[in-house]
């Protein structure tokens, strides 16, 4: 067992807490513009310090007004907006705890989290596809819309507040109390809701913010990955709150670029999959081997990266991070042949998101680094896992005191579920899901996700799934992104099977033969959240993939051909 020499239970000041933060906020920085707010059409709207304390107010007056027993649920459903946040403010001011939707959600789902939360009022904001997900609101559920909202008959943000009398002073909220409920994206069954404390998301976010230092008042970041999922929340929103930082939202995925040069962050996370995609961006505009040239000619490389990293918006990005998702070392490095080194995150909802890092300037590709202050790590030696503590652990699961226990070792650890192993300098490193092993029918376990790293940095792959339990060998399942898929409709489909063929054939050179890949099935119907097959974070979900694809695996793996479309 390794245990960091971190201190354990750190206390938590209750000025650092949630509400606390936003008066101090209120008070001291009234006129400084929080949030940037893209309106459409070209237009933004900046909101203050005090224009957000204002709105919070008045909203958690007409929340307290509606004579909801203290503690109640309210839940929230939109894409990223001010409004997102200072609705959440306004349900902790009113005495109340959020349950948070991500904005992409069928509306089976939706029912389900409304009910199983037991929530009293839903607030509606910016959404996409809304027809099909407002048959998920139980009948009789009160709701509000605020700005952005898709058209509907839902009382008006505006129009609420107008009629609201505000709160008043500064009512605080008990560091123990529970303040939000997440229920967890998930690759696997039905959402858990995680419970959250005050106290649990104040210590994780002082707790990473030790580590980074660079992040203060000056920061710009720009919040695009949903604010129901982990990262976001303890990142964006709690630490805006804890640092006072400015926040650019996203207008959509048309204009992510434009949003990305406009805010130009100073702090930028992403998932893998972003990453990639930024840099399949650069490789079609420029070689792969012209590329290496010029990062190599000593004046001309530093133009060049100056270049591209202002193309893409981060040329003032002075911690750029990647998590949700194991980094592909390949992908890190490249990053950092361009100037701009990706520290790699761990964590997970079930503890605030935080729990290990590389740090800044110091790459360790392969591992997510040690773990931050006031956290324990231990490898159980029956199967691998990975356990840890802290005191930004959840309170346990809503409503299922069964899963709640299960969740934690007899002596108080958590189960990750990941398996890993830490490296010569007390480095940990993800090796896999300890239920993602699957057995082939020779005997052997493959862990798939080490491989999965490999396969997706092909410059035409944007996803993948590496599967085949109880065949002879794995397979890889690969979605192409767009520009692919393009190739393959207009003459270019030979091309890209020899390039695949190629890249299979590199992959499984670096492999054990168990390990070895049969073939590429190539999928050019796009992989998303509406068609089940990933999570919001865009993580592949195995039991989705095993139902569209598992009838055919036979078949495919007996064609003996090393790529196949499906």
């Amino acid at each position: 067992m390794n245990v960091s020499d971190a201190p354990f239970g750190l206390p938590v000041d209750p000025a650092a807490l949630a509400l606390q933060r936003l008066y101090h906020w209120e008070r001291t920085a009234p006129d400084r513009i929080a949030f940037t707010q893209p309106m459409g059409g070209g237009v933004v709207k900046d909101l203050t310090w005090r224009e957000v304390g204002e709105q919070a107010r008045r909203l958690a007056g007409h929340l307290q007004a509606q004579g909801f027993a203290p503690g109640s649920h309210i839940a929230l459903i939109s894409k990223n907006t001010a409004w997102w946040l200072i609705s959440d403010y306004a349900i902790w001011m009113a005495g109340h705890v959020s349950v948070p939707l991500y904005p992409t959600l069928a509306a089976e789902t939706i029912r389900q989290i409304l009910t199983h939360s037991e929530a009293k009022l839903l607030i509606v904001g910016k959404l996409d596809g809304f027809e099909g997900m407002q048959p998920g609101i139980p009948d009789g559920l009160p709701c509000i819309a605020t700005p952005l909202s898709p058209p509907n008959d839902y009382p008006k943000w505006d129009e609420v507040l107008a009629a609201a009398t505000p709160v008043v002073g500064e009512p605080v909220r008990a560091a123990e109390e529970l303040s939000t409920i997440m229920y967890t994206s998930g690759t696997t069954g039905m959402p858990k809701g995680v419970m959250h404390s005050f106290a649990t998301f104040a210590w994780s976010v002082q707790s990473g913010l030790d580590r980074l230092t660079m992040v203060d008042q000056n920061t710009r970041m720009l919040s695009y990955l949903p604010l129901a999922h982990v990262a976001e929340r303890t990142l964006v929103e709690h630490g805006q709150l804890a640092t006072g930082m400015r926040v650019y939202f996203a207008e959509s995925l048309d204009t992510f670029t434009h949003d990305l040069q406009r805010a130009r962050p100073t702090v930028f996370f992403s998932v893998p999959r972003l990453w990639v995609k930024f840099q399949q961006g650069v490789h079609a505009k420029m070689p792969p081997a012209k590329l290496e040239r010029l990062l190599k000619i000593p004046l001309l490389g530093g133009i060049v990266r100056r270049k591209i990293l202002t193309a893409l918006g981060l040329d003032q990005c002075v911690f750029a991070a990647g998590g949700a998702a194991p980094m592909p070392p390949e992908l890190l490095r490249f990053y950092d042949r361009l100037g701009l080194p990706i520290v790699e995150v761990y964590g997970m909802t079930e503890n605030c998101g935080v729990s290990h890092s590389t740090l800044v300037g110091q790459p360790r590709p392969g591992t997510v680094g040690k773990p931050y202050r006031g956290i324990q790590h231990r490898i159980d030696p029956a199967n691998g896992e990975i356990q840890m503590k802290s005191p930004g652990l959840m309170l346990g699961y809503y409503k299922e005191p069964t899963l709640s226990a299960q969740a934690f070792t007899e002596d108080g650890w958590l189960h990750t579920g990941d398996k890993g192993q830490l490296d010569a300098e007390g480095n940990l490193k993800i090796t896999g899901r300890v239920k993602d092993l699957f057995k082939t029918s020779k005997g052997k376990y493959v862990a798939p996700a080490p491989i999965e790293d490999r396969l997706v940095m092909h410059t035409s792959i944007e996803a993948c799934c590496v599967t085949g339990a109880n065949l002879g060998q794995p397979l890889g399942i690969v979605m192409l992104n767009a520009e692919a898929v393009a190739q393959a409709r207009h003459g270019g489909r030979a091309d890209l099977e020899a390039s695949l063929a190629e890249h299979l054939k590199a992959v499984n050179a670096g492999l054990d033969p168990h390990e070895q890949l049969d073939c590429l099935v190539v999928v050019t119907e796009p992989w998303t959240v509406d068609n089940g097959v990933i999570t919001p974070t865009f993580k592949v979900k195995r039991n989705r993939v095993e139902e569209l694809y598992a009838t055919s695996y036979e078949r495919w793996a007996n064609s003996r051909q090393p790529v196949l479309w499906a």
